[in-house]
């Protein structure tokens, strides 16, 4: 009897032990994170930056610019639409219907394009949520607008072609961010007419009055929606179990923000057997909490300046986050050696390709979708898997290492480099003119001689010659291609 009931003691105690959850809300014990291999492997993502902002296509941010009236949003919306007193950013909701939408055939082209993991925005600033949230039961995609489930059916599709998924949330600074929707003219006829966010029955959309009109973080933010935050992003990750999940921003609201982390680290190791395999993508800004190693750093449409010791994220878009007429989209060559470059320094490159309202891609949006994957299918092995070498590159360009500071005017002058195995692969960044010279030193681990040089896409090997002054190639005059070039480089 004494020894059954000291064994089942035990066997709680183990149990106990067992079911502790590996990372509570704290920066120490967050700091005990791994980024997982999967991400470090995939490189390349697409996100689906989409939503009632798409409507007007006239870009990023309209929710809020429309209520301002020295903005041309406000011009745009009242030539267009009528003034905001009477036709709000409610009623642009209102008309997002998502007709032409195909998630099945857009998640097939994504795939083709390389992507190895696929996002969707699933709120913005505007505080519309793209699924059927339990917190925000009005103004949902499921009960409003195209009356569509936009995460779920993102996320069937994503996994069905075998990639990782996952979801952004943008919605910490709708508090304040909506607050001018709150206000009204400062000249005109309609002077001092309150807009329609001041009507207390739209207020689940708009908010209720707050002090603070920024576009930051709230800096007084109130506990009502602290809460009411934290349990929409709940049941945003509880619901769809993403291995990904961005902050548009630091970590939010101290503790709350922590907690949230902590619960998903945990809520995703215990979907894979104890290995947490979740990445949570974090700014360092000025907006929330930003520690080293807790997270993966998410540098917006900028890049690093040398090679990161930690694993990092570009997120950037072919034209502007919002779907925009007439503005120009990004080629393949100009991603495809962001990408090069990104990747030489422990990145990787999420891009954003802007549906129209109705849910279609634009043709020069998917021929550059395609140039990417083009390129990647035949000199993908110098970008998947891989890792730094111990110089980034060289050349006359770089990265100026800031968010909002994109660099795509590389030329075959740069040259970056990745490992894998026992291959050291040289990026040109350019359609090289005949030969030309690698001046870093070229060893994988002790090997120092090399024995091959090869151009991906050809069977043709390259001649070369080392000295002390570098690395001279020529390459084979076959297969080269004005996006970037990979030459394989073996050794003894």
């Amino acid at each position: 009897m004494l020894l059954s009931l000291c064994l089942a003691l035990a066997h709680q105690a183990v149990s106990s032990s067992a079911q502790k959850p590996p990372f509570e809300p704290t920066w120490a014990s967050l700091s005990n994170y791994r980024c997982p291999e999967w991400f470090r492997d995939a490189k390349f993502g697409i996100w689906s930056v989409w939503g009632p902002q798409s409507v007007p296509k006239q870009g990023d941010w309209y929710a809020r610019k429309m209520y301002q009236q020295s903005d041309p949003d406000y011009a745009f919306h009242v030539a267009h639409y009528g003034h905001p007193s009477k036709f709000g950013y409610k009623d642009i909701i209102a008309l997002w219907k998502a007709e032409r939408w195909n998630p099945a055939k857009l998640m097939k082209l994504y795939k083709r394009a390389g992507a190895k993991y696929f996002v969707v925005m699933a709120v913005h600033h505007d505080n519309y949520d793209l699924w059927n949230s339990k917190y925000q039961p009005r103004w949902n995609s499921v009960n409003s607008g195209p009356h569509k489930d936009i995460v779920g059916l993102w996320r069937k599709e994503a996994l069905r072609n075998g990639l990782r998924f996952g979801v952004t949330e943008h919605n910490v600074r709708s508090l304040n961010w909506l607050q001018t929707s709150h206000q009204s003219d400062t000249m005109g006829p309609l002077k001092g007419v309150p807009y329609d966010g001041a009507n207390p029955a739209y207020q689940d959309l708009y908010h209720p009055p707050f002090s603070e009109s920024t576009f930051t973080y709230p800096q007084h933010p109130t506990e009502a929606w602290i809460h009411e935050w934290a349990n929409r992003t709940r049941d945003l990750l509880t619901t769809y179990k993403p291995d990904f999940f961005y902050f548009d921003g630091g970590v939010p609201f101290g503790d709350t923000g922590r907690q949230i982390v902590s619960e998903l680290y945990n809520q995703n190791a215990a979907q894979h057997g104890g290995d947490n395999q979740a990445v949570v993508c974090v700014k360092k800004t000025i907006d929330g909490e930003y520690v080293d190693g807790t997270c993966v750093q998410d540098v917006e449409r900028g890049a690093e300046n040398d090679i990161s010791a930690l694993p990092w994220q570009t997120d950037t878009c072919v034209g502007d986050w919002f779907y925009r007429e007439g503005i120009r989209y990004k080629t393949a060559k100009e991603l495809v050696r962001m990408l090069a470059d990104i990747v030489s320094k422990n990145g990787n490159l999420l891009l954003n390709a802007p549906l129209s309202p109705e849910g279609n891609l634009d043709s020069d949006a998917e021929h550059t979708l395609l140039g990417i994957g083009d390129w990647l299918k035949t000199n993908g092995r110098a970008i998947y898997g891989t890792r730094p070498y111990r110089v980034f590159g060289e050349g006359p360009h770089n990265s100026t290492g800031e968010m909002f500071r994109e660099d795509t005017s590389f030329t075959e002058e740069d040259i970056r480099f990745t490992v894998k195995a026992d291959s050291l692969f040289a990026i040109v960044l350019g359609r090289p003119s005949g030969t030309f010279t690698i001046r870093s030193p070229l060893t994988l681990g002790a090997h120092h001689e090399i024995s091959s040089v090869k151009l991906l896409g050809t069977s043709s090997p390259c001649k070369w010659a080392s000295s002390p002054t570098g690395t001279t190639i020529t390459p084979p005059n076959q297969g080269e291609n004005d996006l970037a070039n990979v030459f394989e480089i073996r050794f003894r």
